[in-house]
Parts: C-alpha cells; structure tokens; sequence
C-alpha cells in the first residue's frame, strides 16, 4: 500500500507558500492507518523502547496507539504551560525567535530508552530539541520516527539518533 495515496496536501497553509501534508485523511483511513501503525512498529520494535515520546499534538496521535502496540509507555513533550505539575524545559531557536519544550520532571527515568514521535519531519528542530531534554532527563534516545519527512529540509541532519520515517517526499 502506498501511504501517500492517504496523506492530503493542502497549498498555501497555514500561510501562502507552505505545502501542508495533512494526516487526517489517513488517519481516517481504517487500513492506511493500521499498515502505517505496522510500518512504524517495526522499526521502533527493533530498538526497544520502555518508553516512547510524542511532540504536541499530532505527535500524540502517533506516539499513543504505538505504545499501546508495543506494550510500552508514552509521555507527552508540550508546549510551554501545557503540562500539569512540575516541568523541565528546554528552550531552542527558531528561524525567528525561540520556543519551549516541556516534560514532566518524572516523566523519564535515567537509564529509560527511548524513541522520539512525530507526525512529519521537517527541519529538524523540534525533534533535536525534545531529544536534548530527553538527555538531559537521563533518557538514553534510541531513535526517533515520524509518518511524513520532508527530505528535502534535510532534518535528518540535525538529528544524532537513527531516523524512520514510513513516507519521504522530496520536494
């Protein structure tokens, strides 16, 4: 089955001259979404995770059903006042300015492994930036994955740990 027979593109969203690759057509899809769910679970598998990750929000829609698969844990990595309770942040550049990353302070145990989820991987620096708080919780990152990369960003780059993702577009 090809995946991105089920992901819609939508031109000029959320701002003119951005190309959005919209999930909620696969997500919508009973098998798309379960193939998906059975690409991703085999990649991930093979690193063994005791916990895995998402990044707010859609990484959520990834990361949940997939712990759930593997038999593992899911924590959530928030925007900035999101999470109840006490929190570690992690602040990191944009193009134009900066953002937050939070967890939950007891979210992770050091020594935990983990995989980092996502929707899409674009340039890179979420990801990058939910892996480093991870570390500096303790974490050891085994790897990081997502549904849709955009290759031609060349996110990969900036990450450090292995990279799945199940739909690569190049342009």
């Amino acid at each position: 089955m090809d995946i991105k027979d089920h992901i819609r593109q939508i031109p000029d969203f959320p701002k003119p001259g951005i190309l959005f690759y919209d999930i909620s057509t696969l997500l919508a899809h009973a098998d798309a979404w379960q193939v998906t769910m059975g690409r991703l679970a085999n990649a991930v598998r093979a690193q063994q995770p005791d916990i895995l990750v998402g990044i707010e929000s859609r990484g959520f829609l990834v990361a949940a059903p997939l712990a759930l698969k593997l038999g593992c844990g899911f924590v959530m990595a928030r925007k900035r006042g999101k999470l109840p309770g006490r929190t570690v942040r992690y602040e990191y550049a944009l193009e134009y300015g900066t953002d937050i990353i939070e967890m939950q302070e007891d979210a992770i145990q050091p020594g935990q492994r983990v995989v980092v989820l996502d929707d899409l991987l674009a340039t890179g620096g979420t990801l990058a930036a939910t892996i480093s708080l991870l570390r500096r919780m303790g974490a050891n990152v085994m790897g990081a994955a997502c549904i849709i990369e955009l290759s031609f960003l060349e996110g990969r780059k900036r990450l450090d740990v292995p990279v799945t993702s199940v739909v690569a577009y190049d342009q």
